[in-house]
Parts: structure tokens; sequence; C-alpha cells
């Protein structure tokens, strides 16, 4: 009996997962989606580069004035 109710509990929790589950989609070979995803992979690689780009620019900025406000505390120290 207690088989039963377990084999009848797995029976429905199938089916109703089989009822809220929507069912697997296929991919589209639709030539046009494919470039479209090609092209838009294109564009994020590029904004990716420029990111990088400015962000070592960015860097270099930042070290440069970093050396600067040394030098200045250096002679800034001496001076008193």
């Amino acid at each position: 009996m207690r088989t039963l109710k377990s084999l009848l509990l797995c029976v429905l929790i199938a089916a109703a997962a089989s009822t809220i589950l929507p069912p697997a989609q296929g991919q589209t070979d639709n030539p046009a989606d494919i470039k479209a995803t090609a092209d838009a992979i294109q564009t994020l690689q590029d904004q990716q580069k420029t990111i990088a780009d400015n962000q070592a620019k960015i860097d270099a900025k930042l070290a440069d004035i970093a050396e600067n406000v040394r030098v200045a505390r250096l002679y800034g120290a001496r001076a008193k």
C-alpha cells in the first residue's frame, strides 16, 4: 500500500511539473538570427576593448598624479 502511494505521488509530481514547465525550445537555424547574434557579440567585444583601453589610460594618469603628489609631499616636508 505504501509503495502504491509513493508511485502515485511520483506520477502526480511528474504531471504537475509537465504542466507548469514550458516545453524546451529548439535552437533556431534562421541565418538572420545567427548574423544578428554574431554582430551583437562583435559589438560587445569592441566595447570591452574600448573600456579596457580607457581603463589603462585612467590608470596611467592616476599613477602620474600619485607620483606628482608624492614629489610635492617630499618638497613640502623639506620646506618645513
